[in-house]
């Protein structure tokens, strides 16, 4: 049968669907979708009609099932908002409401000659004809994201657990060193919305997605997963697993196992078995980690100010509870380079002391590695230490990307600027979407500035204040290469903005403030800094 809509034809021999005669790229399900809709258009699908047919009855979560309602309606020119062709029925489900044609099978689309060859070449001409969006080319070893699972708790409270149990599934397959794995806040670029994995694949780059869901009630949690090959939108495997708070781990753990062997089913054991490893035995403890981790990533001083309490609560429950004590120090930094401290040298020594904690009982914690590395960097000045410390975290877990820019940040403090930069580079490819993408886009800018390309410096500031207006050092960035570059006007004005942010910077502070090693790239430092207006 063929279907017209429009200026849509529906070939259900041919598995095509086209506009005008062009051909519409769709995933087999969203085209099974759309097929069943339109054969089924004199009645209400129901979702459970949708699981059986598109889904040969396989769970699969209602994110899935709208996803996939959205890439139909994206594909045939309707929305969800004017449901012109396609009608959501609440607590019903969906029907094909639009006017439809019907044709015999196999015959071209309106004003195209029909071709010979039949099925074979219309199948070659929607795999080499379909325009795709651009996207990062998929790397040379398997690649995958796991996109945030959905909280089905009734409380939104507990989004944070949700996100917690996806972060452990991310940390627990980055360990995997032949596996490429998108980091955790390019995942959750996506939270919240209705996605079409397929899409999803293309924009970051990868084959696979795993997404799922997690109810929590009482002691009891259910935890759902299922894992796509983006490239086809093929359901490669779909589990539930349920269990107490008890042995939450254990179920993390089986997730991540279940999904390494189907990605890879030629994988060892001892592979898999490297895939498990808990920050914790203590559940009260994680709870408060995964509510500091959760305030840390959003970088404003109220956030800092209100994760700093929480790490402290996790490592009072677990006193060697390695990330708790690396996200602490991490706070007492990032309080530092903004100019937040109220008492110097009582934060700074409190940022040390906590930061040789993580390192003390974190000798294989990636998290805690990066964070505490980066943390006595700054602190004491330690660039080689801090260095070391943060090359074991990318031996731990090579997709880290925290652990490659703040890396990165060591290096150019050290003086290797273009060392730096593909550091920075890289971290950016494994979390392409990062709402943190600031910490990347100032510390490329810093090597910029240190490789005396001013003019890109000043690009890549701007890039970072437009997504954290008060990140100071890419302001003070931006004053010091105008001026450098010979732009007065605009140097003055961002050196009143950066006083602004913190009145008490001075030329003479600039060693404390950021830990540069070299004579040469403080001294270009200060004398930017100077001619825009900084006081000595």
């Amino acid at each position: 049968m063929r279907f017209m809509f429009g200026d849509y034809q529906l070939d259900q021999e041919r598995r095509e669907l086209t506009l005008r005669g062009r051909i519409v790229g769709v995933g087999p399900q969203v085209f099974d979708l759309l097929l069943h809709l339109v054969r089924n258009r004199d009645r209400v699908v129901s979702k459970d009609d949708l699981l059986e047919v598109v889904w040969n009855g396989r769970i699969v979560s209602e994110s899935t099932i709208t996803s996939h309602i959205n890439a139909v309606r994206k594909a045939i020119g309707d929305n969800g908002e004017e449901q012109r062709l396609i009608r959501t029925v609440p607590r019903k489900g969906f029907r094909f409401v639009g006017a439809i044609e019907v044709g015999a099978a196999g015959v071209g689309a309106i004003g195209e000659t029909p071709q010979p060859g039949g099925s074979g070449i219309a199948s070659r001409a929607s795999s080499e004809g379909r325009e795709t969006p651009s996207g990062p080319v998929l790397p040379d070893k398997p690649s995958i994201t796991v996109l945030p699972f959905q909280n089905l708790s009734g409380d939104p409270e507990q989004d944070y657990f949700a996100d917690g149990v996806v972060e452990d599934i991310i940390a627990a397959l980055s360990r995997l060193r032949w596996l490429f794995v998108i980091a955790r806040n390019s995942s959750f670029a996506y939270k919240g919305r209705a996605v079409d994995v397929t899409e999803v694949g293309r924009e970051l780059g990868v084959r696979y997605v795993l997404e799922g869901s997690v109810r929590k009630s009482g002691n009891k949690v259910r935890i759902t997963g299922q894992l796509i090959d983006a490239t086809t939108g093929t359901h490669l495997w779909a589990e539930r697993f349920e269990g107490t708070l008890d042995d939450l781990f254990e179920l993390q753990d089986r997730i991540a196992e279940s999904v390494v062997g189907a990605i890879a089913p030629q994988l060892e054991r001892a592979e898999i078995e490297r895939a498990k490893r808990k920050p914790t035995e203590s559940l009260g403890a994680y709870d408060y980690y995964l509510r500091g981790m959760a305030k840390l990533h959003s970088g404003t001083r109220e956030a800092i100010d209100a994760a700093l309490p929480l790490f402290h609560k996790a490592t009072e429950l677990d006193p060697e509870f390695a990330s708790a004590y690396g996200g602490a120090a991490w706070c007492h930094l990032w309080r530092k380079v903004n100019g937040w401290m109220t008492d110097r040298p009582r934060e700074i020594g409190e940022g040390v002391r906590l930061a040789r904690l993580a390192v003390e009982f974190g000798r294989d914690d990636a998290v805690a590695l990066t964070r505490a590395g980066h943390a006595l960097g700054h602190f004491v000045g330690d660039l080689d230490g801090g260095i070391a410390l943060i090359d074991r975290a990318v031996l731990l877990n090579p997709n880290f990307a925290p652990a490659w820019f703040l890396g990165g940040y060591l290096r150019v403090f050290r003086g290797e600027a273009e060392s730096a930069a593909e550091h920075f580079t890289h971290a950016a490819r494994l979390s392409p979407l990062d709402p943190e993408m600031f910490r990347m886009q100032a510390g490329t800018a810093l090597a910029h500035f240190f490789a005396g390309r001013f003019d890109a410096a000043v690009t890549w500031a701007d890039k970072a204040l437009g997504n954290l207006p008060i990140l100071l050092s890419a302001m003070a960035l931006t004053a010091a290469s105008h001026a450098l570059g010979g732009r007065t006007e605009e140097a003055r004005q961002a050196m009143r903005q950066l006083r602004a942010l913190d009145p008490s910077l001075r030329v003479s502070t600039l060693k404390e403030w950021l830990p540069i090693h070299r004579p040469e790239d403080l001294a270009r430092f200060a004398k930017g800094l100077r001619l825009a207006g900084l006081p000595e």
